[in-house]
């Protein structure tokens, strides 16, 4: 059996996520951070997946969650290097999966974290500022809650993939899979606004693919426009600790709760399994009960 260094061991499985599971960049940095986090507490003898015992594994993970790291974190963790061990073996290059045996931690079902109708109308609502920044950033929260893109979704929009007249958007979302998700009459207006009184004065006669385009005539990082929403919701009063997905969630929390069909929720948020979309209906069941503890006589 071929003795591969873990350095190369990693950059085969990496090269395997990209061109075999063609999973997301940002999902592949993740397996590399953790797989370089768990190498890290390996002895500096060991050089080969080989010598990786289970006891290796279990130090590890004691010593994250000592650290403070959650039961999630550790899940995931543990995840990276079963699918990462799991591959060796399937590649011929390691022969017993150390991972084997090891339970994945249990985790606590949380809902996702959101904004209520009230929070987004007042995220939404329209100011008196209307510099061609402004302009742009409220065209983006606008499509971004009409659509529920992913932010990585969002700021690789090209000028091409909006159609105004059909009202929808093309999106290349995780694994490169090609989706069209509706936007109504209210994100579309803001686009045109942006496109005709916004986007040109960023240009300054630059040309650029991108339909959200910084100062610089460039493309937006994820990381910046996270920031805008951040600095949105504090400039309209929304104290609520919110994430870089709460608009992605309010979008399919609030279509569940007005009767949205599931399959059509999933087909729009571009999910491969229909069971992670089904934690919405968690959401509306949560809404439900708080109802009934709130009006029925003998709750």
């Amino acid at each position: 059996m071929k003795q591969l260094s873990l350095i190369d061991s990693l950059d085969l499985f990496l090269h395997y996520l990209a061109a075999q599971r063609r999973l997301a960049l940002n999902t592949i940095s993740a397996y590399q951070a953790d797989l370089q986090s768990f190498f890290k507490s390996l002895p500096p003898s060991l050089d080969s997946p080989e010598q990786i015992k289970q006891s290796h594994l279990r130090l590890y993970l004691q010593q994250i969650h000592d650290r403070g790291c959650s039961s999630r974190s550790n899940a995931r963790r543990l995840s990276a290097m079963r699918l990462f061990f799991r591959f060796l073996i399937s590649e011929k290059l390691l022969s017993q999966d150390p991972s084997q045996g090891i339970s994945l931690p249990k985790l606590k079902k949380t809902l996702p974290k959101s904004l209520s109708l009230l929070e987004v109308n007042r995220l939404l609502e329209a100011g008196t500022d209307q510099s061609p920044l402004n302009l742009r950033n409220t065209a983006m929260l606008h499509l971004l809650y009409a659509t529920g893109l992913r932010v990585s979704e969002l700021v690789k929009i090209p000028v091409a993939g909006v159609n105004m007249t059909a009202g929808y958007v093309r999106v290349i979302g995780k694994g490169s899979k090609e989706r069209l998700v509706p936007f109504g009459d209210e994100a579309r207006e803001r686009i045109e606004y942006y496109l005709q009184s916004g986007r040109p004065q960023l240009l300054k006669a630059r040309i650029s693919d991108y339909l959200f385009v910084t100062n610089r005539g460039t493309g937006m990082t994820r990381l910046r426009f996270w920031q805008i929403i951040q600095e949105s919701c504090l400039a309209k009063g929304i104290t609520k600790q919110i994430r870089p997905h709460s608009l992605r969630h309010a979008f399919a929390t609030h279509l569940v709760e007005n009767g949205a069909d599931l399959r059509s929720v999933q087909m729009m948020l571009g999910h491969t399994d229909i069971a992670t979309t089904q934690i919405y209906t968690h959401v509306d069941i949560s809404r439900l009960k708080s109802c009934h503890r709130k009006f029925h006589p003998r709750s």
